[in-house]
């Protein structure tokens, strides 16, 4: 199985995130979860459809977007003019890593070929803490191509509280 195991260090990459409004700058990990815990979710392009369905699901859970324990990012291959007209599009509210180079995916360990052609990263969710420890994942393992799996967002919660022993009553917007 690929992806950083759970205990792992993740390598402090710096690439360039594109914030809820447009805005761009250059952003490491460390910078990220010196601020708090950081999901860290790639997805696969930018107005795919299950790209689409999966950051809807996301916004639409309302999950840590008005609470203060984990910061969602999303990073995928997507450039970021392409980044700027999805989170428009879709009023999303989290940054996204512009990983046109898949730097991030690969320090992840989550780098797949499409049907043996198009390098893209695997679906996937990673949990990340101050130290840049994995402390929760979840991989994408779809039987004909992991990157069209869409994470289970009541798992992806679930996994989330057990791992930063959370109260999950209200902190996610239940």
């Amino acid at each position: 199985m690929t992806g950083l195991s759970v205990g792992a260090t993740a390598d402090d990459i710096t690439q360039t995130l594109v914030e809820p409004g447009g805005e761009t700058v250059s952003r490491s990990l460390s910078d990220l979860v010196a601020e708090k815990p950081v999901l860290l979710c790639f997805y696969t392009a930018d107005f795919s459809l299950d790209c689409t369905k999966e950051w809807c699901a996301i916004r639409d859970f309302d999950w840590f977007s008005t609470g203060s324990d984990v910061h969602v990012v999303g990073a995928s291959k997507s450039s970021v003019g392409m980044h700027r007209r999805f989170m428009d599009e879709h009023d999303l509210n989290f940054p996204l890593y512009a990983d046109t180079d898949l730097e991030l995916a690969s320090a992840f360990d989550v780098v797949y070929r499409t049907f043996g052609v198009s390098k893209r990263a695997r679906r996937s969710c990673f949990l990340i803490d101050e130290d840049l420890t994995v402390r929760y994942r979840w991989l994408g393992e779809h039987w004909l191509d992991p990157t069209r799996d869409i994470p289970p967002l009541t798992e992806v919660y679930e996994g989330v509280v057990e791992a930063l022993e959370l109260d999950s009553q209200e902190t996610f917007g239940f």
